[in-house]
Formats: C-alpha cells, sequence, structure tokens
C-alpha cells in the first residue's frame, strides 16, 4: 500500500511575536506522525505559514491544535497586518502529497471545521474542494471585507458559517473565523535568465501565465472587440501565475510562478516551456530554483520524462533507446540536471523533497549493506523477520525483471520487443521501490503492534495494520513472475537465468508474504474480514506460483536445447 501522506499549511494571524509563534507550532508538532516542516513568518504581513505533513489523521490532529492555540493566544480586535485576514488560523488547507485523494483531503477539512466549530467554538467555512457552495470556493469570496468585516456578516442567513456559531459575540471577536478547505498541491518556482533586464523576463510571464496578456494591434495599440472591450489571450500554461522581476541577489531577472495544480502543468512542464520562450528572445536560462518543498512525484516524473525525450532523439537517429526504468533517486538526480535545480542554490532531494524529510528514520533496514541486514535477522529479536525478508525477495525479484529489460532495450537483436521492454522496466522499479519500502515498513507494523499491546490501545487496529503490509506485498509477486515471463520469451536470451532467478524471488516473496498474513489473521476477531484477506492471499499465492512454474519449465528447457 502506498503511504498515505497529507500536508496541511495553517496560516496564524501573527508573524511578529515569536513566543506566540512558537507556542503554536509547539502543539502543532506534539503529535507523532505529524512533522512540522517549515515555519516562515513575517513581520510587515503579521502572518505566519506553518507547513505540517505526516498521516491524515495525525495531520488533522495538529492541524486542531494550531487553531487551539492560535485562537487563544492571538487576538483579532488588535491584529494588524499588510495581508488579508479575518481570522487567528486564518486559513487551513489541507493537500494530498501521496497515497490519498483530493476528496479525502476535502473530509478531512469537513472533519476538523466540524471539531473547530463545536470543541473551540469557532466559526468555519470551507472553501476550494471542500466548499459547500459554489460561491465559497475561491478564499476573497469569504473574507470579503476581511476581519472589520465579521461584526455585519455574521448573524445574517446568507453568511451562516458551515460550522460553528454564527454570531458576533466576544469570542468571535477574539479569534475572529476560520477558513478550512482542500487545494491542489503548489510549487513556487524560479527559473533564471542570462540577463538583468526585467522587462525580458515579464515578457515571458505573460506568454506562459494561464491569464495571458491582452492582445495588440500593434506596438502601441490594444486589439478590442466589436464592443470595444480589449480581446486577452491565454498564456501557455494552465494553473500558471507568473511574473518577472529583478533578483539582487544573483543580480540576474527571474520568471517566478505558482504552479497551482500540477497534474495539469508539471514542473518540468513549467521549465521547458519557460525555456522555449525564452530562447524566442535569444536568451538562455541559466539555473532554476524550487521555493519550499515538493512531492516526489514531481521529481520522479520529470526525470522519466527528460530520459523520454532523449528516447525520442536516439530513435529519430535510428539509435537505441534508453529505458527509463532507473531507480528512484537516479530519476531524481537527472530531474535536478535537467531543470538546473542546483545551479541557483543546492537541491538536496532530503531537505525538499517532502516524503523524504518526514520518512520514520526509526526503522532503516532498507538501507543497510547486505550482511549487516542478514546479521539482523540472525538475532534474537522478532523484528525483522519473515515479513521483511519476503519484502527483500520481492524487490530482488522486480529488480532483475527490470534489469533484464534494460538489457534487452540495448540489444539489436530484440529490437521488435524494445517497445514493451521500455514498458515493463519502469514498471519493474517502481514495484522494486514499494517492496524496498515495505522491508521497513513491515517491521514498523510489528513494532506499532507492540506498542499498542503495552500501552493497551486499539490492538485490532494495529493487528490489521501488521496484516496489511504483507498482502500488499504478496499482491505485487503475481506481477513480477508474469514480467520474468514475458522476459523468457521475448527478453534477451542470454539472461534466460536471471528472468528465472526473478520468478524464483516471486514465488519466495509470496509464499513468505502469505504466511505472515496467515499467521496473524487468527488475531483478527472480524470474521468476515478474515474470510475476505485469506482469499485473496489464497488466489494470489497460486497465481505467483502458477505463472512460476510455467517460467521455470521455459527456462530449464530453453538452457538444456542451448546448453
Amino acid at each position: 500500500m502506498a503511504k498515505r501522506i497529507v500536508e496541511c499549511v495553517p496560516n496564524i494571524s501573527d508573524g511578529r511575536n515569536r513566543e506566540v509563534i512558537d507556542a503554536v507550532v509547539k502543539a502543532a508538532s506534539s503529535v507523532n506522525g505529524a512533522s512540522v516542516l517549515d515555519v516562515d513568518p513575517g513581520a510587515a504581513t503579521n502572518r505566519t505559514v506553518i507547513t505540517i505533513a505526516g498521516e491524515p489523521e495525525a495531520v488533522l490532529q495538529a492541524a486542531f491544535n494550531v487553531i487551539e492555540s492560535a485562537g487563544r493566544l492571538i487576538d483579532m480586535r488588535t491584529q494588524t497586518g499588510s495581508h488579508p485576514r479575518h481570522g487567528a488560523t486564518d486559513v487551513c488547507p489541507f493537500v494530498p502529497v501521496s497515497g490519498i485523494t483530493m476528496e479525502e483531503c476535502a473530509d478531512l477539512a469537513r472533519k476538523l471545521g466540524k471539531r473547530v466549530g463545536e470543541e473551540l467554538k469557532i466559526p468555519v467555512y470551507l472553501y476550494e474542494y471542500a466548499a459547500s457552495k459554489p460561491e465559497w470556493v475561491k478564499l476573497p469570496n469569504i473574507r470579503e471585507g476581511e476581519y472589520e468585516a465579521l461584526q455585519n456578516k455574521l448573524g445574517k442567513p446568507e453568511w451562516k458559517p458551515d460550522f460553528g456559531p454564527n454570531e458576533w459575540n466576544d469570542e468571535t471577536a477574539r479569534t475572529g473565523v476560520c477558513t478550512i478547505g482542500a487545494r491542489n498541491f503548489l510549487i513556487a518556482y524560479n527559473v533564471n535568465l542570462n540577463t538583468s533586464d526585467t522587462s525580458m523576463a515579464k515578457e515571458i510571464a505573460l506568454n506562459i501565465r494561464d491569464t495571458g496578456r491582452t492582445q495588440r494591434t500593434n506596438q502601441w495599440k490594444f486589439a478590442r472587440d466589436e464592443n470595444g472591450k480589449k480581446i486577452s489571450q491565454e498564456g501557455r500554461l494552465k494553473n500558471c501565475k507568473a511574473f518577472g522581476w529583478f533578483i539582487e541577489e544573483y543580480n540576474t531577472a527571474q520568471v517566478t510562478m505558482n504552479l497551482t495544480d500540477i497534474a495539469v502543468t508539471p514542473l518540468h512542464i513549467g521549465f521547458d516551456v519557460t525555456k522555449e520562450e525564452a530562447e524566442k528572445l535569444g536568451l538562455m536560462v541559466t539555473g532554476s530554483e524550487v521555493v519550499g518543498l515538493v512531492p516526489l512525484s514531481s521529481m520522479v516524473d520529470a526525470g522519466k520524462y527528460y530520459l523520454e525525450k532523449q528516447n525520442r532523439a536516439l530513435l529519430n537517429i535510428g539509435r537505441q533507446a534508453k529505458s527509463v526504468g532507473a531507480p528512484e533517486r537516479e530519476l531524481i538526480e537527472i530531474a535536478i540536471k535537467s531543470m538546473g535545480l542546483s545551479d541557483v542554490a543546492e537541491f538536496d532531494p532530503d531537505k525538499k523533497i517532502v516524503e523524504y524529510i518526514i520518512a520514520d528514520k526509526s526503522v532503516n533496514l532498507s538501507g543497510m549493506t547486505c550482511r549487516a541486514f542478514c546479521d539482523e535477522l540472525s538475532i534474537d529479536s522478532p523484528a525483522p523477520g519473515g515479513g521483511s525478508a519476503a519484502a527483500l525477495m520481492g524487490a530482488v525479484g522486480a529488480g532483475l525483471d527490470s534489469m533484464v529489460a534494460n538489457l534487452t532495450v540495448k540489444n539489436r537483436k530484440f529490437r521488435s520487443s524494445w517497445n514493451e521492454m521500455l514498458e515493463l522496466a519502469p514498471e519493474a522499479q517502481d514495484i522494486k521501490e514499494f517492496l524496498v519500502n515495505a522491508i521497513d515498513d513491515d517491521t514498523r507494523a510489528f513494532n506499532v503492534w507492540m506498542d499498542t499491546i503495552r500501552a493497551k490501545g486499539d490492538v485490532q487496529a494495529a493487528v490489521k495494520g501488521a496484516i496489511e503490509v504483507p498482502i500488499s506485498v504478496l499482491a505485487k509477486s503475481p506481477k513480477i513472475a508474469e514480467m520474468a515471463l514475458a522476459l523468457v520469451e521475448r527478453g534477451m536470451q542470454s539472461s534466460l537465468s536471471d528472468a528465472g532467478v526473478a520468478a524464483a524471488a516471486a514465488t519466495a516473496c509470496a509464499t513468505g508474504a502469505y504466511y505472515n498474513v496467515l499467521i496473524n489473521l487468527p488475531e483478527i476477531e472480524d470474521l468476515d474480514y478474515r474470510k475476505r484477506i485469506t482469499e485473496e492471499a489464497d488466489n494470489l499465492l497460486k497465481e505467483t506460483e502458477k505463472l512460476a512454474a510455467e517460467v521455470q519449465e521455459k527456462v530449464i528447457a530453453k538452457l538444456k536445447n542451448e546448453g
């Protein structure tokens, strides 16, 4: 199962009082499973942006702590600042990072809003993807008139909050209201140019931003429609806010942008389109920088994108393509180099990628040497055990699948298989990455189970957590064997033995994960859950064994015939 990670970015209406800011951040940091990644106070705006990420329920609790402490420590009756605001915690959006949908984030917003309204008696409005009415989708519509307008707004039917009191009293006068919602991940991104001419950076920004520019009939005259209204021309990038400015620190002009929906306009497209527009003006891009954090998917997608661009160029000149089936860290490095992300300031993946920052480092089996891991397995502790070992065997099988596919793509004799192998290799890499993470996840789940027993907590939930990891590992096993079969039939034949080992590893993985599911099931009191998981595990094991047996039969037959 993909790790469920959500980001939350509460903005509190104090950027000057360090004691207040530290107290609010401390409240957010007190929740296990949620990490405060960044705190950005602004004195002029009198506003602090706090970035929290982690497991959904933990992040929800951390956000609640922020709203409670800010509401208690910040008095909106005396608050002033240059940034629009209408509450002690002005806005609090949830943002999907991985393993969670936008609708689930909207549900988190509603759940938090209900708690804030009922427990803290703070009026709550829902916005963006959690909005309860179309006119409240956009934050400025809700925040119209800011804090000073609340006295006349609260109490009116049309301004009834989604949660909490619809009245102006001493408490709401002190806390103001809170706007909670769900939105896409926003990447703040800057691209440097080899010029100090700000007008050229602004020209590029007009060409790329979603709102575009006003058309002109000539250098001095705007184009107008039959009603005399100026005609707008959309920019090249949707969900992109862009502007051009001069950065004294770098002594260069820069195109700065906010990519507000990276599913529509990914990071690498923002870079490439900016580069194209710069070249039209005779300019060169001299590097770029991500301001703040970036999700892992953005960097991996960028790495694959640039490898695929290389593939198209190679195929155009009749050369073998390169597979995008590269390890995750290699794809990230390709993305960094392709976009010049370390040319302006260092881009350290462990400090810039959300998932890497919040990774649970209490268990790091996957980072051990082979000898150290085997030594750890051999001592008298129950974890790591068979579950982690099964995940490792699956990762080995998927890694071999990717290796054989990559070798096949390099061999002209198997040109007819190139397209299939170019798809197979990255899929095998994805499975490998999943299973490498599962090595640690299995041990973490066991540790959580033991801790829950000692704390007399929800043991049933902990046991299910311990079962979810091996069943997810088992679910990957048939595909590893299926890919091995394709490699035996259409891959590079000098690597038959490697494909055979991949299938054998898939069987070992499936069997080990199957055993770990069965040994934990008797602890589950929910008989329907036990029945469903048992049937699922039985089917996955049988499917893997069938495919692996076919691989073994074909490998042995081919090796003996060729011998």
